[in-house]
């Protein structure tokens, strides 16, 4: 990233955040995250920023930062996909379904069979198994060398015959 932009500079900072959030520090990479917003503004700080709130149990300020995210691009499925993930936390099911459904449409976004699962996850804890065994099934065909996955769909399956 030798340009200098502040785009590239605020993308580095997005990745020293995610080192120190993996590392367990979240003070340190929620001020990483704040720093680059503050550099460039970019709908991936303000989603994992959002991440980060979520992991100190701050859900609300977590859906803020996904919506902020989603103003600044529409086309980036991070953040639908988490405010699903987010109103799940908050056993708001149906709440959550919509926000899933744009996650999988949205042109940007990876790991793609994310919110295919969180639907399949959806979908179960509302009773709708047939409903949830699709949304799994698909994930699996996004996903086919996951083979977690793929043992955890050939069990469900067993489980509704």
């Amino acid at each position: 990233m030798g340009t200098g932009t502040n785009h590239d500079r605020a993308l580095e900072l997005i990745q020293r955040a995610m080192n120190f959030q993996m590392a367990g520090d979240l003070d340190e990479s929620i001020r990483l995250y704040r720093e680059s917003i503050a550099v460039c503004p970019t709908a991936d700080a303000h989603t994992y920023l959002g991440w980060a709130y979520s992991f100190q149990g701050r859900i609300d300020k977590a859906i803020a930062e996904c919506e902020i995210a989603i103003k600044l691009d529409p086309e980036f499925g991070n953040p639908y996909n988490d405010i699903g993930v987010y109103l799940m936390q908050q056993e708001k099911f149906d709440e959550a379904i919509p926000w899933l459904e744009r996650a999988k449409t949205a042109k940007r976004y990876e790991p793609r069979h994310f919110p295919y699962l969180n639907l399949g996850r959806v979908y179960a804890a509302k009773g709708m198994m047939i409903k949830a065994l699709e949304e799994f099934r698909e994930a699996l065909r996004l996903h086919p060398d996951d083979s977690d996955l793929a043992e955890f769909v050939e069990q469900f399956e067993f489980k509704l015959q």
